[in-house]
């Protein structure tokens, strides 16, 4: 083992004008144009039946929950359909082979703001909980889908879902040429700043810019202590909104939540740095509630822990989050961590740049989960149609393939894929192919899930609203 790493150190790497010669001499094999090709296949599996699975190894009382959130639009039907999608990838892929971190679960809605270890705003990929290597054209191809999703749902027109699909593509080409002439410390360490937000947005929505990251940096333990808590006999708790967010006393299989939380705790505090293990350990629990999240996300089990440390003034909030195996694993292959949380969190800490302090992962009842912070200066675009300005949205998409550019970056070969993307169009114009195609393959699947509805075939809550981080 010592020699084979005393090898690995001592031998000469291959140049960056080697890696990108090997790069454009994939497109022999694996023609740029091939990658704008949807067909799905004959034997495809019902997409249904995909979200039934998923139901099955979740809290039933809760998928119908799921389903009304995915039924609220075909891209919020997108957003929860990573596992049909991934099977549609997987496909007849024509993939260059080249692999990077990916995020498994890549569309508009997964990128935000959020702070790093120094408290400064950074713009980058927030959801990893289909995080697993595989190739990097999967990410894109849900990113320009999702794009191609949100436009519509925010009542644009084609013409500007194409602009938009266009932009990031171009976007994604030019930073990964970038980066592919990068130094390595120079690469870990680069990151999305709010000056480069402003870089790349026109001067007139620089407004709209500052009033985000405003809102983001009043996103503190404080402002949660205000918003999610009330005081209950002179002592704050946590409050209650059935059936989104509830106090309960045991877990699903019987457990006091008290005894599972211990369990869940104990090991996570072995995945934490001795800093931050002693950093914690000074924190003392006052409340515990289980909380709904996301939209793909409803029905795992996931926990908020609301606890204090020198004194009221000094809240800490952390979020519990149950973590399930990829959706890419039946695809390309299971992860090297028996832990699924631990598999999230390496794929975050590798991609992410700046990741939580107090990101770690855990297990109980035989269960896989994930901790980090709640909120702590994250915020990003809200997807309303009634209020977004879609003036910005050809930016925003640039921006979002810019941090997806970083993340295959600091985790694939850069030089590699800038080499096989080359400097034409055809990358553009085969993701424009692709994104439209499988933008109208959702809708099916949208229709087909509102007529499961409509028949009876599943459930779906009445009443649908609460928080989705």
């Amino acid at each position: 083992m010592a020699q084979k790493a005393l090898t690995h150190f001592t031998t000469r790497p291959k140049t960056v004008e080697q890696r990108i010669a090997a790069g454009k001499a994939l497109r022999n094999k694996h023609p740029i144009s091939e990658l704008g090709d949807y067909t799905p296949s004959p034997k495809r599996v019902d997409p249904l039946a995909v979200l039934e699975a998923q139901g099955k190894t979740r809290l039933p009382d809760l998928v119908p929950i799921r389903y009304a959130r995915m039924l609220t639009s075909p891209f919020a039907f997108l957003r929860g359909a990573a596992a049909i999608m991934a099977a549609d990838l997987a496909y007849k892929d024509k993939s260059t082979g080249i692999k990077v971190q990916a995020c498994g679960d890549m569309h508009v809605a997964n990128f935000g703001l959020f702070a790093s270890a120094e408290r400064k705003l950074i713009f980058g990929i927030n959801d990893f909980d289909e995080t697993l290597p595989g190739p990097w054209e999967w990410d894109l191809k849900r990113l320009v889908a999702s794009i191609v999703a949100s436009i519509r749902y925010l009542g644009g027109d084609d013409a500007l879902a194409k602009a938009s699909v266009k932009a990031a593509v171009k976007s994604y080409r030019k930073h990964m040429k970038k980066y592919a002439g990068m130094g390595h410390l120079e690469l870990w360490y680069s990151t999305l700043t709010e000056d480069d937000i402003y870089a790349t947005y026109p001067s007139q929505a620089r407004k709209a810019i500052k009033r985000v990251a405003g809102k983001a940096r009043t996103r503190t333990h404080m402002q949660v202590l205000d918003k999610l808590t009330d005081i209950v006999d002179e002592k704050f708790r946590l409050k209650i909104n059935a059936p989104f967010i509830v106090r309960a006393t045991h877990t699903q299989k019987g457990t006091p939540v008290k005894e599972a939380l211990g369990v869940l705790l104990e090991s996570y505090l072995k995945s934490l740095a001795d800093d931050r293990r002693a950093l914690l350990e000074q924190y003392r629990i006052v409340d515990v509630v289980r909380k709904i999240v996301g939209v793909g996300s409803v029905g795992t089990r996931c926990w908020v822990i609301f606890l204090s440390g020198k004194d009221g003034e000094d809240p800490l909030f952390l979020q519990v989050k149950e973590a399930q195996p990829s959706v890419l694993e039946p695809f390309v292959g299971k992860s090297t961590y028996k832990n699924s949380g631990q598999r999230i969190v390496a794929g975050q800490r590798l991609i992410q740049g700046a990741p939580d302090i107090f990101l770690g992962w855990g297990e109980s009842e035989g269960f896989h989960f994930y901790v980090r912070q709640l909120r702590d200066m994250k915020g990003g675009v809200e997807f309303d149609p009634n209020t977004v300005n879609l003036d910005n949205a050809v930016d925003y998409c640039k921006l979002c393939a810019w941090a997806l550019a970083q993340a295959h970056a600091k985790s694939g070969d850069a030089a590699m894929i800038s080499g096989y993307m080359g400097k034409s169009e055809k990358l553009a114009d085969a993701m424009v192919r692709f994104a439209f195609a499988y933008a109208e393959q959702n809708e099916k699947d949208y229709n087909a899930l509102k007529a499961a509805a409509d028949s009876g075939r599943i459930k779906v809550a009445k009443a649908e609203a609460g928080a989705t981080e």
